[in-house]
């Protein structure tokens, strides 16, 4: 199998991604030089024996400018199974040491990128293992909303992250400079890359999650719950509130543009959950949404109870 992964190498522009850079090549993972120009740089890969690894670099994170990327993604990287990009994540109120992955999309206008929750998931779980082994006990794991769709201070074409047949995760370090410039949190996302298709087997039940704040408690690290024998969950899409107002999810395009954030979903969903506290209509939604892929609906209390879910 096969990845990509595209990291900022400017020192000028933004945070953590070109730290990453430094380490994947510390660590021994530029193992075989290219010869593919990419943005002015030579793209790097890594072979485990089994999979391939490729590692792009750029000047300023790939969904900030498609039109200047897109050709250079296609020609190289149009046969991998994965993508990602490596960026920071910043924000008002956004909690400090995170250690986060997730998926992409312009949730208002319902363009939604391709999805694999179990590849997200072993990522995550790669993560967490670097967490642990590195001792950074501060830091969590999670996943949080979707959204980077290449729509960048209201400006940008969020139907252009469609013309790139790979789906596509971001994977980031949080959300203060001190968090950007720990060196140990940027090298357990670096070694975390290479883990992305080790599976551990589990029995892994799709979901989508509706509803709730940016990081969201109890989607954030779903991907953690384990019951019965060998079960979890695959959490990739998550639509945040914020945006179901703003993109108008309670009137029919909202359905149609929920529909397809469903049908980017490898493999489909097997439940949705959602956040109780939603305006009526979004619970409307979510019913209409359940009734339309004939998959149970549920609270987000219950992902605390999976045993009794019945999946």
């Amino acid at each position: 199998m096969k990845a990509v992964y595209f990291l900022n190498t400017n020192r000028g522009y933004g945070h953590v991604s070109h730290t990453v850079w430094d380490m994947l090549k510390e660590e021994g993972y530029f193992t075989e030089p290219t010869g593919w120009d990419f943005d002015g740089q030579e793209v790097m890969k890594y072979s485990d024996g089994k999979n391939e690894f490729f590692f792009a670099p750029t000047d300023i994170a790939v969904c900030v400018d498609y039109p200047r990327y897109l050709p250079l993604m296609n020609k190289y990287f149009a046969d991998c199974d994965i993508s990602a990009m490596v960026t920071w994540h910043e924000g008002t109120n956004a909690p400090d040491n995170v250690l986060t992955v997730h998926s992409l999309g312009d949730v208002d206008s319902g363009c939604y990128g391709g999805a694999k929750p179990r590849l997200m998931r072993n990522l995550m779980m790669a993560y967490e293992r670097n967490r642990v082994e590195m001792s950074l006990e501060e830091y969590s794991v999670v996943t949080e909303a979707t959204h980077w769709s290449g729509v960048h201070n209201g400006q940008g074409d969020a139907s252009l992250l469609l013309q790139f047949p790979v789906p596509m995760l971001d994977i980031e370090v949080g959300s203060s400079e001190m968090c950007w410039s720990n060196k140990e949190a940027c090298r357990a996302l670096a070694r975390s890359l290479v883990h992305i298709f080790d599976d551990d087997g589990a029995k892994v039940h799709n979901i989508l999650c509706v509803g709730g704040v940016h990081f969201e408690p109890n989607f954030a690290q779903a991907v953690f719950t384990q019951w019965g024998e060998n079960e979890t969950f695959g959490v990739s899409h998550i639509i945040a509130n914020q945006w179901l107002v703003s993109g108008q999810y309670e009137n029919d395009e909202g359905f149609a543009r929920a529909c397809r954030c469903v049908d980017a979903i490898e493999g489909g969903i097997e439940a949705i959950f959602f956040h109780d506290k939603m305006k009526g209509c979004y619970k409307d939604l979510v019913r209409q949404l359940g009734a339309h892929y004939n998959v149970p609906i549920f609270k987000h209390q219950k992902l605390r109870t999976p045993e009794e879910l019945g999946l």
